[in-house]
């Protein structure tokens, strides 16, 4: 047998066979699915998703699936091995893009009960079977190899069951097989978290029966099919599990923690999860049965809708960043940063633990060992080992005499927010860039028009805005102007991904997209404080919306110094009716009362946590509406005036640069959902209450 399918085959898996021979059959009349058997009667099943550089599980895909089951049930193999022929990863769950179609219960329980059969079949074939697993096993993915007698993976594999970041649990098997399968607990946190869990402690946990190089696969896979693999069996734990009072007893606590980071009236399914596991966790079996009910319910809630939504605006913003091939745009290699203070120092500590190679200039030494410090304790902070915490900080390059200019890709300025200052900086830098170099600021508010006037080649110039803080925050505003070629600003958006950011490009304008949208949002608060209204009562009420913490307590966060100049700078050039900032918080600024940063602002500070009273008088019933309502206006003037081009960039940049509760969607999918009059009419009748800062943007009317 010859031809291209063959030899993919042969490359990708058959050269790993267990008996060292090739294959006798393959059989490719699938899309999706290559099997075949060797001379010891061994079937290798490779999933290789057609069109697609990741496995899915689609519903063609399984239902080749069943095809594929139907022969080896037919002519029953020694042996059946499992593994992907994408070189990245095994599979990484289902395809979210078929969720979007399914619109009732019912229908989501039809075709999850059909799939369940399907890979229950898989569970049931009366031969050994083992999953071979590289990259990522995800969701669906793990569920799949959950039903293989044997897990065998490579170093760098990683397994993890993310449905609950989409308002899911697993829906496939997960959560009986995995409960069955290692520790409960232990389980039931892989499932409440969503958070990955790599290969050694995969082996740990029993999840993976061998953790082997891939040279050694070939004998691996060869001793679980001749049965001479010892199988993880499930612990005492488990059979401790199975009494109902305890099961109880610890659901009770999973739901008082899971319920502090993800409220159950915003996020249904860590509750739905652990009330399945009370009433069911006795065994599997039971499990099995009610997921599939539970799932279906959860799938069709709104909140599932819009953070399967927010996925999609995720990938459309990556996929902004995917413009280096096509364009021919190099990749950036390496990054010179102009200032080590807060942001510098942490825009370059990030770009090195990336993978670039990073040169650091700053006139004071000691702030150049502040930022590297910072980046040593961050590599800690995400249990980076030794050698790549080593490896990281080799590539992140003190530099006393800005020599890094005339070798850097790209150069970034991150210097105090003054048009003169930073005028300076690029009269310096500008001659000494090599070819091709992008020089880029991260001024989160000066127009780019007055950065480049001064530019013999102004066409280099690029906004690349950071926030703060910046390992945490994954939007980054790419910021255009009239003179900017498409060649650096195509660069810049692919460095964006390469530091694993997601890209938001927008216009030179006054406070550009998220400060202009948030500042509103954070003086009505102040506003409201200056009414006498207290800090902790109108910070509950963004919360109970969904926020990630109140107004009060993220004006601490940024700066009352950097509110108060954002503001002022958006009173000036937009010549809009924001509010005068009170004289008293003007003499906190004044004071040095600046926030989190100097440990009071309008809360007090306490080891990194502002104190809080009890008991507080609830919020005036107008107060969501006050916060939330200046935000989107802010929104869809930005839209109207094309500071963004699109609602659902727009959706996006404010999800992930401030926080917006992404299981409404976006403010301007919230703004849908609630009506474009209906805010309109209730900002009229703001306006009428508390001044022209609540008049409507006209596109409310457009």
């Amino acid at each position: 047998m010859t031809g291209p399918v063959y030899s993919a085959i042969q490359a990708r898996a058959f050269e790993l066979g267990p008996f060292g021979s090739s294959p006798s059959e393959d059989s490719s009349r699938w899309h999706h699915w290559r099997l075949a058997r060797d001379s010891q009667d061994v079937a290798w099943l490779l999933f290789d998703k057609a069109d697609s550089s990741v496995n899915v599980l689609s519903a063609e895909v399984l239902e080749e699936l069943g095809q594929v089951l139907d022969e080896l049930e037919k002519d029953r193999p020694k042996g059946l091995v499992l593994r992907s022929a994408k070189r990245g990863s095994f599979c990484v769950g289902a395809d979210i893009k078929e969720f979007r179609h399914l619109t009732s219960e019912g229908e989501v329980n039809e075709k999850l009960t059909r799939a369940h059969a399907l890979v229950k079949r898989l569970e049931d074939l009366p031969c050994p079977t083992v999953a071979v697993i590289h990259g990522a096993a995800l969701g669906g993915g793990l569920e799949l190899a959950l039903c293989c007698d044997y897990r065998i993976a490579v170093p760098g594999a990683t397994f993890g069951t993310p449905e609950v970041l989409l308002g899911l649990h697993p829906g496939l098997g997960g959560t009986g097989r995995l409960v069955d399968l290692i520790d409960p607990v232990a389980a039931m946190t892989m499932m409440l978290t969503g958070k990955n869990t790599r290969d050694k402690k995969a082996k740990a946990l029993g999840l993976v029966d061998q953790l082997v190089q891939e040279r050694h696969l070939a004998a691996a896979v060869e001793a679980a099919i001749a049965g001479k693999v010892k199988k993880h069996k499930n612990s005492w734990k488990a059979k401790l599990f199975r009494i109902d009072p305890l099961r109880r007893f610890v659901g009770k606590k999973m739901r008082s923690q899971a319920a502090k980071k993800a409220p159950p009236q915003h996020y249904p399914a860590p509750n739905a999860l652990i009330e399945l596991w009370e009433k069911f966790g006795r065994n599997g079996s039971d499990l099995l049965r009610h997921e599939v009910p539970s799932f279906a319910k959860l799938l069709t809630t709104d909140t599932s809708r819009n953070l399967v939504r927010v996925f999609f605006l995720r990938e459309q913003m990556k996929s902004l960043t995917n413009v280096g091939d096509e364009e021919k745009v190099e990749p950036i290699a390496q990054v010179h940063v102009i200032g080590a203070g807060a942001m510098g120092g942490d825009i370059a500590g990030w770009c090195a633990i990336q993978g670039l190679r990073v040169t650091l200039f700053d006139l004071e030494p000691e702030v150049v060992a502040k930022a590297i410090g910072k980046t040593t304790d961050l590599c800690k902070k995400k249990r980076f080992s030794s050698a790549d915490t080593r490896a990281v900080l080799d590539r992140l390059i003190p530099d006393f005499t800005n020599a890094g200019i005339s070798q850097a890709d790209l150069v970034l300025e991150a210097v105090p927010e003054k048009l003169e200052i930073k005028r300076k900086v690029f009269a310096e830098v500008e001659p000494k860039l090599k070819e091709g170099a992008i020089l880029a600021t991260n001024t989160s508010s000066i127009p780019l028009e007055q950065l480049q006037e001064e530019l013999k080649q102004p066409e280099r110039l690029v906004g690349v805005h950071f926030f703060n803080p910046v390992a945490l925050m994954q939007l980054v505003e790419i910021v255009q102007h009239s003179k900017l070629g498409t060649q650096a600003l195509n660069r810049a958006k692919v460095f964006v991904g390469q530091i694993s950011r997601l890209p938001a490009p927008v216009s030179s304008a006054p406070g550009f997209l998220v400060n202009r949208a948030l500042t509103p949002y954070l003086i009505e608060a102040i506003m409201m404080l200056d009414e006498g209204h207290k800090a902790e009562s109108i910070d509950q009420v963004a919360l109970d919306f969904g926020m990630p913490m109140g107004p009060i307590e993220l004006a601490d966060q940024v700066g009352l110094d950097i509110c108060l100049g954002v503001a002022e700078m958006l009173r000036e050039r937009l010549d809009n009716d924001l509010p005068e900032t009170p004289d008293w918080f003007r003499k906190k600024v004044d004071d040095g009362k600046l926030g989190k940063k100097t440990g009071e602002g309008l809360y007090r500070w306490e080891k990194g946590k502002p104190k809080k009273q009890s008991n507080t008088p609830k919020a005036p019933e107008e107060t969501l509406d006050r916060l939330i309502l200046p935000m989107l206006n802010a929104c869809m003037a930005c839209l109207r005036e094309n500071v963004i081009d699109d609602r659902d960039l727009l959706d996006g940049a404010m999800i992930f640069g401030t926080g917006f509760a992404p299981f409404r969607g976006g403010p301007m999918h919230y703004a849908g959902e609630r009506g474009y009059q209906d805010i309109h009419h209730r900002l009229q009748q703001l306006a009428e209450l508390h001044g022209d800062r609540f008049a409507p943007d006209p596109g409310w009317e457009s």
